[in-house]
């Protein structure tokens, strides 16, 4: 048995260097896949009927539709990874203690596996909505920006966004995803299965707490990388800092403002 406390010792730290290697390269691979474009060609672009060189738009096609769920899906992965990264890490630590133990070993990608079905199915419905919004002429896909042509869907948008992020369901969605130890020990469960439902769970909290903001990438843009990196750095400071609930009252307040302002605006260009 003291034999093989080296090798078990050898093993737990490799699986470490795997799981912190893994993050790092889903996340690196995720944010390269959108600085290239996400897979959109400009080449594709077909001309509605009665549209102009501003209203071109590309075709909806079965293979277009998978690639925009992709598009959506590598982009969720990309913006929240980092900010779930400790529960991850924390999960992958607490299986290594229960393997030195001797109790059955679960591999972290399970866990992983069911966070990001979480957010596979987010990105389905954002791809209908897209889908949806293009259909009513209220969003611009050209330049591969994908943003609102509506000033009054944008401002309703940041509206909504400043609203939810005031709700209860908002805050306690946060308290969730800020404490992975409280998660840990209130949801932890046995097997493969059990960690897959515990990283759909966790991903849920984490829909909770961000789609909305997601949504907002429909008035900054869908492909405007300022907004997407800025979401994602607001996201992970929510989560992360101490303060993170006042934050984000805080941010609630400042985003409708800025609806209102918005509102404004479209008024008195109409």
């Amino acid at each position: 048995m003291d034999a093989e406390a080296p090798r078990l010792e050898r093993v737990l730290k490799r699986d470490r260097y795997v799981v912190i290697g893994g993050l790092v390269f889903v996340g690196l691979a995720s944010w390269l896949y959108i600085l290239l474009g996400a897979g959109l060609d400009v080449s594709e672009m077909t001309a509605m009927p009665g549209g102009g060189p501003m209203t071109m738009s590309l075709a909806w096609t079965p293979a277009y539709f998978a690639m925009m769920v992709t598009m959506w899906w590598v982009m969720m992965v990309a913006m929240m990874l980092p900010s779930a990264a400790p529960l991850v890490l924390l999960f992958a630590t607490v299986n290594r203690k229960t393997r030195q133990r001797g109790q059955p070993y679960v591999p972290t990608g399970f866990f992983a596996a069911g966070y990001l079905v979480a957010w596979g199915g987010f990105s389905l419905f954002a791809t209908f909505l897209q889908w949806g919004l293009e259909r009513l002429a209220l969003l611009s896909p050209h330049q591969h920006v994908m943003q609102t042509s509506s000033l009054y869907l944008g401002a309703a948008l940041l509206i909504g966004a400043g609203v939810y992020q005031l709700t209860p369901l908002k805050q306690a969605c946060l308290r969730h995803c800020q404490s992975p130890i409280a998660f840990i020990t209130h949801h932890w469960r046995q097997g493969t299965g059990g960690a897959f439902r515990m990283g759909l769970e966790h991903g849920l909290f984490c829909l909770g707490c961000c789609w909305v903001l997601m949504a907002l990438l429909f008035h900054g843009g869908v492909m405007n990388l300022w907004w997407v990196g800025g979401l994602a750095l607001y996201v992970l400071i929510e989560k992360l800092a101490p303060a993170g609930p006042r934050f984000s009252r805080y941010t609630g307040g400042l985003l409708i403002l800025w609806g209102l302002w918005v509102l404004v605006d479209a008024g008195m260009t109409t």
